[in-house]
């Protein structure tokens, strides 16, 4: 397996809507573990297939559980609710923003076996696979941001968000 590169902002392939797979052969499971390797390498948790250059309907998601998520063809069933949280991405470098996002997903795609799976994720899943979806349509969170996130701002932005949610902070 080897390593793809993370492709930046201004790349203009990250602005193009990805193509759905057509077949599922070994070019495009090769694919997928090379994503998922970069993605690691990365420190990230998704990767889709335009940040590599890649204009195809695919993604990886890894929350460092025991399921690695390889996505083909992904489609947004249904959204519910309303979260708003801090988010980053690997093709963008030191931006961090405030995104909106459904809280609840329910969600089908085919895995890399051309299994049709259905999801239904909430939390830090269904961010991801919402984030990692806006990908292949060609929406970076720059195009949807709230509020930059900064090394100025963070902490009381987590404050804030967490009074919203009605969470309390553990103080030290």
């Amino acid at each position: 397996m080897s390593l793809r590169v993370v492709r930046l902002v201004p790349d203009e392939i990250l602005n193009k809507k990805a193509r759905p797979v057509k077949k599922i052969d070994e070019r495009i499971k090769q694919l997928l573990n090379d994503m998922v390797n970069t993605m690691r390498e990365n420190n990230g948790i998704g990767l889709a297939g335009p940040q590599v250059g890649v204009l195809r309907r695919l993604f990886v998601i890894d929350l460092g559980e025991d399921h690695v998520y390889k996505v083909i063809n992904p489609e947004i069933l249904e959204r519910k609710g309303s979260d708003i949280d801090i988010e980053g991405c690997l093709s963008i470098p030191n931006f961090q923003g405030t995104v909106e996002r459904a809280e609840w997903i329910k969600a089908k795609y085919t895995d890399e076996n051309g299994q049709e799976q259905i999801i239904e994720a909430d939390g830090l899943l269904a961010k991801c696979f919402q984030h990692e979806y806006d990908h292949l349509d060609g929406i970076l969170i720059t195009s949807k941001y709230i509020e930059e996130v900064t090394d100025d701002n963070i902490e009381e932005i987590r404050e804030r968000l967490a009074k919203d949610k009605g969470d309390e902070i553990a103080e030290e």
